[in-house]
């Protein structure tokens, strides 16, 4: 998948990372991403998802630039939606301002979630005590915006459900890149927390994530691509997009014993009760 050189050799081919899934049967999500990470331009990215089924993205912020790019991407496309927020490795210092702005941001029509959001203990780049109060800070602005909120959850497992049941969770809730086990996700769904599932569910390594896909109910499920992060196999090591998403999702629809085109048909309508319809 290219885009052609010009007629007079002054435009040189810009090449794809990796070929074209196979289209998917029925439209789904790509419930997270990071369109201005992927070094390609937005409207090709966009082209490139539409042509294997990739029919609406939700492209995240992760600090007030990414945050403001992410709501400008969103409003110029029809196709995307954003969500803005401070990551957890980025919440020292985090001034009240700050976060007035992400609230400002998160009340914009085309901005339907505050994330990514949480706790990340796997890396100390900031204190916990600043990452707590940062997640609770942005629990309460998705509450009063009406916006979905978007969990970053790195090996922080049980402080992240604790938060979500002091603070009292947003009526929808999504557990980006969802990588605990399946006790948790008996636990998220009986929450109703939606839990997405990206690239990495393909990976060796990864049987306790696939576990908790195989108890994870269908009217729960999300799939993204973190892109341009956690590439699914066939093509992890190479940069991800969105036009990779059928990969993972033909690989859970396997781990579920599921037909391709009944799930592709939840993860649609799950992505449009978690964010809204377009």
């Amino acid at each position: 998948m290219s885009r052609p050189a010009a007629e007079d050799g002054s435009a040189a081919p810009r090449a794809f990372p990796a070929p074209p899934a196979e289209r998917l049967p029925v439209d789904v999500f790509d419930s997270h991403c990071h369109l201005d990470l992927v070094e390609l331009p937005v409207a090709e990215q966009l082209a490139a998802a539409r042509s294997v089924g990739v029919a609406r993205i939700v492209t995240i912020g992760v600090d007030l630039p990414s945050s403001r790019l992410c709501a400008e991407t969103a409003a110029e496309h029809d196709d995307v939606y954003a969500g803005v927020a401070i990551h957890p490795n980025d919440t020292t210092g985090v001034t009240d301002a700050v976060l007035a702005e992400i609230e400002a941001l998160a009340a914009q029509p085309k901005v339907r979630a505050v994330g990514e959001t949480g706790l990340d203990y796997y890396r100390d780049w900031a204190p916990k005590d600043d990452q707590h109060r940062s997640f609770r800070a942005h629990i309460d602005i998705a509450k009063r915006t009406g916006t979905a909120l978007v969990i970053h959850d790195r090996d922080a497992h049980d402080d992240v459900l604790r938060v979500l049941a002091e603070e009292g969770a947003p009526e929808r809730t999504v557990f980006h890149c969802f990588s605990g086990d399946a006790a948790m996700a008996r636990v998220c769904a009986d929450n109703g927390y939606f839990m997405s599932f990206a690239g990495n569910v393909t990976f060796k390594n990864a049987e306790p994530v696939r576990e908790a896909l195989r108890v994870a109910p269908a009217d729960l499920l999300l799939v993204e691509t973190d892109a341009p992060f956690l590439t699914p196999i066939p093509h992890r090591g190479k940069p991800n997009a969105s036009y990779l998403i059928p990969h993972t999702v033909r690989f859970m629809a396997d781990v579920k014993g599921l037909d391709v085109a009944a799930l592709c048909a939840a993860i649609a309508a799950n992505g449009e009760r978690a964010f809204g319809t377009w």
